[in-house]
């Protein structure tokens, strides 16, 4: 199997896992059960209170419902400002990483050369990324403050547990850092400059060699281009036959 498939299958395979993610963070916003709490009064009546980013609500064992939402923006704590902003963040990042891949992705052939592709996938990536940072920021944080006061003994209100949706968060974040990670790795790995080339190195040639020479001259002249031993060899064979040349004659014209 060519490189090529092996990376547009791992491509599609990290964009499904990312997907998937998505989809599982999207679905905790809306859902009640970040922090519930069981409080039985009476034996045949029970109250359930459970919570999330935008109301609170209570129920009973008659089926009886009821969920109302914060009254005042302004009056809530930082805190529960912070994890909105957040979970709301990663939605957003998610749908715009899930663009970007589904652009750069080698099997939708939707941009251009292979490297703008590559770039473009890594952008979704790190898109991808931070999606799943966001939501994981937002359900470690939740969780935190409901383990701390649960497991504080001076807390007098009313102690909550963690609820399904919390769960449900840090898998999808996992999802989505997991599959962004192996996405940015290989779109990163094709679409980056590398600082080292690929190709092989050039051998060094007799024109490009360094002698001891060369090292004392000055930096302006510090190259210096030299000719193959064979030159040499042929000037000395030429001027030797020509010294030997010349020595015959001689000796010819004095026996004379």
């Amino acid at each position: 199997m060519k490189y090529r498939t092996v990376v547009m299958y791992t491509e599609i395979g990290c964009f499904v896992s990312c997907l998937c993610g998505w989809i599982l963070v999207c679905s905790t916003l809306p859902t009640e059960y970040w922090t519930f709490s069981e409080v039985g009064s009476i034996v045949l009546t029970t109250a359930n209170y459970y919570s999330n980013l935008w109301r609170d609500c209570v129920s009973d064992t008659t089926g009886v419902s009821d969920c109302k939402d914060y009254p005042s923006m302004l009056a809530l704590p930082v805190f529960l400002h912070a994890c909105r902003a957040l979970a709301v963040c990663a939605v957003i990042t998610g749908f715009f990483g899930g663009v970007l891949t589904l652009i750069g992705m080698k099997c939708t052939k939707i941009g251009g050369t292979e490297v703008i592709n590559a770039r473009v996938t890594f952008a979704g990536a790190l898109t991808y990324l931070a999606s799943g940072f966001c939501g994981m920021i937002t359900y470690s944080w939740w969780a935190n403050k409901v383990i701390s006061e649960f497991v504080d003994p001076n807390f007098r209100a009313q102690k909550f547990e963690l609820g399904a949706a919390i769960f449900v968060g840090w898998g999808g974040s996992i999802l989505l850092i997991c599959g962004g990670s192996v996405l940015a790795y290989f779109s990163g790995k094709e679409g980056l400059p590398s600082s080292s080339p690929d190709g092989p190195r050039r051998p060094v040639s007799y024109a490009t060699a360094r002698t001891r020479r060369t090292y004392m001259l000055p930096a302006s002249n510090s190259r210096v281009t030299l000719v193959p031993p064979l030159f040499y060899e042929g000037r000395r064979s030429r001027t030797t036959r020509a010294t030997s040349k010349t020595s015959r004659s001689y000796n010819r014209d004095a026996f004379v």
